[in-house]
């Protein structure tokens, strides 16, 4: 057989016959397809589901409009979220994760009203959400909010404080949490980061305050809102940690003088059965301990690396950026920067800065005592800044406020075209408080011939305070009566302690003194005198004051009768405590009051 016969055997053409149907191949597909039709009597019928608001849109339809690009359409929207869930508070549980995601992302927006209508909204949220609801979901606001923070635009800035004071107000325990991040934020806002030609071999960066003049609001306005912040966020950081003190003899919560609840047991009832007697307090199957310990935050676990402030080192490095700048404030709004002729006299505005400015240090100090190494932290704190304290802040102590002229009308001077008035919204005497604390805490017995100059300082103006106290409220009093109990600490010799238990006397000799002044110069009382029984056992040099002030109790315990049936158990528990540890003043006091108050 030849080659081409082969070829055409092997490739042979089937021949159809006409009007014969093709045959189908067998790898075929079958593309044919039925249809039918489907009635939907009901295709136009509303969502029954979901609860709409005036302008007939549910909370899908809502946040949908969050996406707009129109700024309205997002105003809108917003104002119509607040008022659905103003109707209907249910939906919030339903959709939190929506709700939360979508108000967040508008943090930043560029429209002031968008985040405006943020504000409000997030405000009325908050009031419905409690801490455990929104944890899951708040490193997504704190996220957005440092955005809004560090964001290159001085409205939004500006807007991230009413939002951080919104959720500082609700949830501070979560804020506090990402304290790292966040007071970060707090030192980029009032300044900027410069290379020091001194420490450019060293490759490290110091902060200077920044002035922005694009600003709505002077720079020493903006400064002092965002120092107001920053310490409301350290209070909170204080607040929340268990290991701290509370300020001031306030903090004596367990003192030799507590008053714990009794347990009253019936033994007619437990005669006939065998029962358990809770004999302590906070016992029992289900004991009530009120602790602000916490096994784990609410937020999630942080990572190992985020301490925040509780970690020595972040703290040392935080005081180390904040401090020079707070110091650059306080020069800035000094009176020897506003005009010599003013002394100590102090503007409102320039007041108010340096109270926050004083506050901030005075929070900074608080959580350096919470370290177990206290004593290394304060030689260091003492030989960074004391310096530069004394140079700045005792340069002018103390502080007074100056008066304001303002315009009035003819009516109110009678004639005058001015009358001096006083500013009432800043406390002069607290800010001199706290600087008090704060250079009373960098002092010891070890240093006390090197600080006796401006240790003076501060003692003739508690003395003298004290002397004139009449008028001081319970807050005041309890600041003042902490300095004089460090004072009386660091100088412990009857010549120095005298003078100021003596003017804590004269003010507890005042009549018409409100009953939170009155307890707590009972309590600083009777405080002193325990230390003082405790340190006359070996050294027999009693103070005449306190001496007298124990005789007067019985004679204060039977005029006050039954006005007062809490002043008179503190009296009569004072009373118990020092006739305890047979003291002669007092015990001949009470012999000769005895039928009086009986």
């Amino acid at each position: 057989m030849t080659k081409k016969r082969k070829h055409q055997e092997d490739f042979q053409k089937v021949k159809l016959k006409v009007g014969k149907k093709k045959p189908k191949l067998e790898n075929a597909t079958d593309t044919t397809f039925k249809t039918k039709a489907i009635q939907i009597p009901e295709q136009l019928k509303e969502d029954g589901v979901l609860p709409t608001q005036n302008r007939k849109l549910n909370i899908k339809d809502l946040l949908s409009q969050m996406h707009h690009y129109s700024p309205g359409v997002k105003h809108n929207a917003l104002l119509g979220l607040k008022d659905l869930l103003s109707q209907y508070p249910f939906v919030i549980d339903a959709h939190l994760s929506n709700i939360i995601s979508e108000v967040a992302a508008v943090f930043t927006d560029k429209d002031s009203g968008v985040r405006g209508a943020a504000v409000h909204l997030l405000q009325f949220l908050v009031s419905k959400i409690r801490a455990e609801q929104i944890a899951p979901f708040f490193p997504l606001v704190s996220a957005h909010l440092s955005s809004a923070m560090t964001h290159i635009s001085e409205g939004i800035q500006e807007d991230s404080l009413k939002l951080l004071d919104v959720l500082l107000e609700a949830y501070p325990a979560l804020l506090t949490d990402r304290s790292s991040i966040l007071l970060k934020n707090f030192v980029e806002l009032i300044s900027h980061q410069q290379l020091s030609k001194r420490l450019k071999s060293r490759e490290k960066l110091s902060w200077m305050l920044s002035v922005n003049p694009n600003r709505r609001v002077t720079s020493q306005q903006w400064r002092l809102n965002v120092l107001t912040r920053l310490k409301k966020f350290l209070q909170a950081v204080v607040d929340g940690s268990s290991e701290i003190e509370d300020e001031g003899l306030q903090g004596q919560k367990d003192g030799p003088h507590s008053v714990r609840n009794p347990i009253c047991i019936s033994w007619k009832v437990h005669a006939n059965n065998q029962q358990h007697i809770q004999l302590f307090e906070n016992g029992g199957l289900r004991p009530k301990i009120n602790s602000s310990f916490r096994l784990r935050s609410l937020a999630s676990v942080m990572d190992s690396a985020e301490k925040g402030l509780s970690s020595a080192e972040n703290l040392k490095g935080f005081i180390e950026i904040i401090i020079p700048l707070l110091i650059e404030c306080w020069i800035e709004a000094s009176p020897a920067q506003s005009a010599p002729i003013l002394g100590n006299l102090l503007e409102s505005e320039s007041q108010q800065l340096m109270q926050q400015v004083l506050s901030i240090i005075h929070l900074l100090w608080k959580l350096t005592k919470r370290h177990d190494e206290t004593y290394k932290m304060e030689l260091w704190l003492r030989m960074n800044y004391l310096v530069d304290f004394k140079h700045h802040f005792m340069r002018h102590f103390p502080y007074s406020l100056q008066e304001t002229v303002k315009h009035k009308k003819k009516d109110s001077c009678k004639g005058n075209k001015y009358c001096m008035t006083s500013s009432n919204s800043v406390d002069h005497l607290l800010l001199n408080l706290t600087l008090c604390d704060i250079m009373v805490s960098l002092a010891s017995t070890s240093t006390l011939q090197m600080d006796s100059g401006w240790l003076d300082m501060i003692r003739k103006f508690v003395t003298d305070t004290l002397q004139d106290g009449s008028k001081l409220n319970s807050k005041q009093v309890n600041r003042l009566l902490g300095v004089t109990w460090q004072l009386m600490q660091i100088q412990q010799n009857k010549v120095a302690t005298e003078p100021l238990i003596k003017a804590v006397y004269t003010l507890y000799q005042q009549r018409n003194l409100l009953f939170p002044v009155r307890t707590l110069l009972l309590k600083f009382f009777s405080k002193v005198y325990q230390k003082e029984d405790l340190r006359t056992q070996r050294i027999r040099s009693r103070s005449k004051v306190l001496s007298r002030w124990l005789a007067g109790l019985p004679q204060q315990l039977a005029l006050l009768g039954l006005r007062n049936p809490e002043l008179s158990n503190q009296l009569i528990d004072i009373i118990h405590s020092a006739a305890s540890r047979s003291n002669k003043e007092l015990l001949q006091s009470l012999q000769a009051t005895a039928a009086r108050i009986y």
